[in-house]
């Protein structure tokens, strides 16, 4: 069975994959080609997470904007907390 492509991935399917790729290589039983392999996934997988999180955040911003009205002072910050 062949990996899913990453840019096809939900940020949420992404996720579960990198926290699996974690495990795996905090486990300490995978070998050192694989971990590398594993690695390289993560980091694409964490980037791909990040892409998808900066746009929910500008397509929040766009509706705080939009819903206060005030197109001319930007974006209001967004804060996940």
């Amino acid at each position: 069975m062949s990996e899913p492509k990453i840019a096809e991935m939900s940020f949420e399917d992404a996720l579960k994959e990198l926290e699996r790729v974690v495990q795996s290589l905090e486990g300490g039983q995978v070998p050192l080609d694989e971990s590398i392999a594993l690695y390289e996934r993560g980091e694409a997988l964490r980037a791909h997470c990040e892409g998808k999180l900066r746009d929910a955040e500008l397509k929040v911003e766009k509706i705080v904007a939009s819903a206060s009205g005030d197109q001319a002072s930007g974006t209001a910050p967004f804060d996940a907390g």
